[in-house]
This record gives C-alpha cells, structure tokens and sequence, in this order.
C-alpha cells in the first residue's frame, strides 16, 4: 500500500490500495479534531477522489484506534469562530466538504475507533456503510457549547435517522454507546474493536470487486428516490443503461462460465 499526501500530510493522509482509497484524519494527538485546514483538505481529497474513475472505493477512518474524530477543535473558536462573520466564512468550507463527501460518486465506507462525536458524526453520517466498534461513543452535545448544527450540517443526521431520532440526539446531548447508535441507524455494524479494521476493509474489497459503475449508479438512484426527485422518462430509462456496458456482458458471461467477473468501468 503506498501513501500520497495532500497539500498538508499531517492532517488528511491519502493511502492507496490499488482501487481502494483510504482517507485518514491524521491528528492523533487531538483525537483526530477538525481545524478549517483539515475540513478543506478533507473536500479537496474527496473532490479529487470523485473524479478518478480509477477509485472504486473509498474508506474514512480516524487515525490511531482512540477515535474517529470528536469534532472541531474547541481552542480554534476564539480566533477562527468567535462571531457570527466568521463563523459564515467556516461554514462555508465545512459546506463544501459536506458536500463533496456527500456528493462522491464512489461508495464511502466509514471505519470507526472509539469516539465518533459532532463533527465527526457529521462526516460518518455522510459514508454509504459505517462500521464501528464495540466500545465507540457517539453523540453531538453541542448544545452545551451554545452552538447550533447548520443546515447542510444537520440534512445527513437527519437522511440517516429521521427528524425524531435527530432531535433526540440534538436536543439530550447525550453520548451513547455502539449497540444504541446501531438502533438508531447511526451505524450499519457494530464489530468487536479488534476486528474493525478488517471488516471494514473486507467491506471495501467486496464494493471495489463489483462492477463500478453499477456501484455509483446505485448510489445516484438512492440520492433521487430519498431526495424526493420527480423521475421523469429519461431517469427511469438509465436504469437500463447497463445492458449496453462491456460489465454487463463480462458479468453474466461469467456467472455461466462459474468464473469471477472482471469488470473494467465500462
């Protein structure tokens, strides 16, 4: 497995794994908190990752096994958030990373140690899969910093669990364990601690061994039908693009052969 850094490797590391991508919060040392530079390193890694055809799929993880990310870094406030001026300006790269993350065409699979609290339970709520451990924590108890959830911040919790369930957690501020986040819907799997990493990793090599472009299709289909777009003729008929791509042939040509399917992306 090689490493690429990105403009600044000691915040967000991008490691490659043939078409697996893996994209580290890399701020051990803090339990892996977001400063502004690592929300806009953050997008500008995923927006490059959306357009490499290459990447079948990507993993998020925290670096080290303490946590995923608790959140912004609460000593960054009173320089970079101490007033509603700037607090604009940080939402606004916040927004962006949102929504690249949210926007990949690639599946995103989230790999979570330990914490996984506001902010970070922002970013995991936008992967397609999040598995964690037996012992991670979540929650989002801003509401004892004074501090509301914007908008393009709230809209993934919500997608995820519903406006009740969101409000519960906003409004109580509690932490709550795996098996309750599990319930939720805050996580897809809950897997012993030690075996997170490799179920995670088991998980993005079954997505990459699949045909890509069947994987981002999928993906655009549930965005729609969630978004509550109104298909039209055109919509419902790239449903069936497919039977005209080369993965189409290889893939059922295989499955008679009893042989495994080699997809190239087109």
């Amino acid at each position: 497995m090689s490493a690429s850094p990105s403009s600044d490797a000691s915040l967000i590391l991008r490691q490659r794994d043939g078409d697996i991508v893996t994209v580290v919060l890399n701020r051990p040392d803090k339990l892996n908190a977001f400063t502004i530079d690592s929300w806009r390193l953050l997008g500008d890694a995923f927006l490059e990752l959306d357009a490499d055809d290459s990447v079948r799929c990507v993993l998020l993880r925290g670096a080290g096994e303490k946590a995923f990310s608790p959140g912004n870094d609460i000593g960054e406030f009173e320089t970079a958030r101490s007033n509603k001026r700037q607090a604009i300006e940080y939402g606004a790269v916040m927004r962006r990373t949102i929504e690249a993350i949210g926007g990949c065409r690639h599946p995103v699979v989230a790999q979570i140690h330990g914490i996984c609290v506001g902010g970070g339970l922002e970013i995991a709520s936008l992967a397609d899969i999040r598995i964690c451990g037996e012992s991670s924590r979540f929650g989002v108890p801003i509401k004892n910093l004074g501090l509301v959830m914007s908008y393009s911040e709230l809209a993934p919790l919500v997608r995820l669990v519903g406006p009740s369930a969101a409000l519960q957690v906003l409004l109580e501020g509690s932490i709550f364990d795996a098996r309750e986040a599990l319930r939720l819907g805050v996580v897809t799997r809950v897997e012993p601690d030690d075996q997170v990493a490799a179920q995670a990793q088991a998980t993005a090599r079954r997505i990459a061994d699949g045909a890509p472009l069947v994987a981002r299709w999928h993906k655009k289909f549930v965005r729609n039908l969630v978004g509550g777009k109104a298909l039209t003729d055109a919509d419902r008929d790239e449903a069936f693009d497919c039977f005209d791509t080369e993965d189409f042939r290889a893939g059922y040509r295989a499955f008679l052969a009893k042989a495994k399917p080699q997809f190239n992306g087109r």
